[in-house]
């Protein structure tokens, strides 16, 4: 499936920086063209389904704090 996004571009410095403007997603890049593809990847890798993640275990832990 194909998505359609409205990106802007303008440059601070030497940086050009992109900017989706349905998501809240942004990259740079040295010029206007290398913004536009690392903000095409940033878009990707953010719309990516999450990996599953284990669940952490939870222990309690006593300790004894000075006892002077």
């Amino acid at each position: 499936m194909k998505r359609t996004f409205t990106a802007t571009v303008w440059q601070e410095g030497d940086w050009y920086i992109a900017q989706a403007l349905e998501l809240d997603v942004a990259s740079q890049g040295l010029s206007e063209e290398e913004a536009l593809a690392n903000l095409r990847e940033a878009i990707e890798l953010s719309l990516e389904s999450p990996m599953p993640v284990p669940e952490p275990k939870i222990r309690r832990i006593e300790i004894e704090i000075g006892a002077a």
